[in-house]
């Protein structure tokens, strides 16, 4: 927070209530005071305060109060003098000190900035301008990284990935809620695909090692100018839904390789419906067990292999040819034939996409 702002604000509190103001951070320290030679110094009063844990204290010769709840944002406001009302009159002074927090963020903080631009709160004409005036580099080469973890009642995946990229000046972490966190990343000039796939790999196995969450990333497209972070997030954020249903195996979906995935996602369902009821005619979808089905996935994998499937699930080749007779019999296609297991594989992608919307 600039000491000015804090400085005008004490000042005025001064002319409103008639006597001496001013605010300590979190350690004791005073940052705005009317008694000009208090600024910079520790005040005692303001010191035992703090380490006393409650929220307000008074005596005869000060007042005190806790303003916001942030730990790594908490001051202390102080008034001296027995004026009538004190509690009500620190109260209002908290309020305005935190209006005065907030005001401050939303107009010069750079990651408050972006968190803007992201979610699409600041007009495109005046993004060019707000980066000046924070000194955002506007044209420069950027991706969006959404990281998506499990629930959780603290911000350690924030901070952890904060630690990863901890040049503030080039990159912003942001904090959306317990579950999601976006990296705005900067890239170099001869950074390419597999750099930022790695960095992304990074995310994933050092929230794995220190938190020991399971984390998912979407990667956004690449944008050229800071406007364009807003279309790189909803990338990303598509990535992660489009992954989440065809390759929930996956913990990394770049918005780049969606695949069959992306078509399947942008058609109308009464087209997949049609579709999945062409293919399967009868509920015979339904009538596959779960067995028959890890099969039909591994031999998917396996590019139609019998050999390989056949050992990667350790079953004889004449058990599986079995198991492909049978499953012919009940959907009427043969998977060792390339056109059915396409249909095959496009239609199980379909019904879980149905499965999915429908929930």
């Amino acid at each position: 927070m600039a000491v000015k702002v804090f400085q005008s604000l004490v000042f005025r509190i001064k002319e409103i209530l008639e006597c001496d103001a001013g605010i300590a951070d979190s350690y004791g320290m005073v940052i705005a005071s009317t008694i000009t030679a208090e600024i910079g110094k520790y005040n005692e009063d303001a010191i035992d305060f703090i380490n006393s844990g409650e929220t307000y204290f008074e005596n005869d010769r000060i007042a005190l109060m806790k303003v916001g709840s942030r730990r790594s944002m908490d001051y202390t406001a102080y008034v001296y003098g027995n004026t009538e009302q004190r509690r009500k009159a620190m109260e209002l002074v908290c309020l305005s000190i935190e209006n005065a927090r907030l005001y401050y963020e939303e107009k010069y903080d750079r990651n408050s900035f972006i968190k803007n631009v992201l979610l699409g709160n600041i007009l495109p004409g005046d993004i060019s301008i707000r980066a000046k005036e924070l000194r955002v580099k506007d044209d420069i080469r950027r991706i969006t990284y959404l990281i998506r973890t499990e629930k959780s009642k603290d911000i350690h995946a924030y901070n952890i990935i904060k630690s990863i990229f901890p040049n503030e000046v080039r990159d912003f972490v942001i904090l959306l809620d317990d579950q999601n966190t976006v990296l705005v990343k900067e890239l170099k000039e001869k950074e390419e695909k597999d750099d930022i796939y790695r960095k992304a790999r990074m995310i994933i196995d050092t929230l794995n090692t220190e938190l020991m969450v399971k984390a998912y990333i979407g990667i956004g497209t690449e944008v050229d100018r800071l406007r364009d972070i807003t279309r790189s997030f909803k990338d990303a954020q598509t990535a992660l839904t489009i992954g989440n249903i065809f390759e929930s195996d996956k913990t990394i979906t770049d918005y780049n390789h969606l695949g069959i995935g992306r078509l399947i996602y942008q058609l109308p369902t009464t087209l997949c419906k049609l579709f999945l009821n062409e293919i399967f005619k009868d509920g015979v979808y339904e009538h596959i067990d779960p067995e028959t089905m890890i099969t039909i996935q591994k031999f998917f994998e396996n590019n139609l292999n019998v050999s390989e499937t056949s050992r990667q699930l350790f079953v004889h080749r004449n058990t599986l040819v079995y198991r492909l007779d049978k499953i012919q019999k009940i959907t009427g296609m043969d998977l060792r034939i390339f056109e059915d297991a396409i249909h095959f594989k496009v239609a199980m992608m379909v019904k879980r996409y149905l499965d999915e919307v429908g929930k």
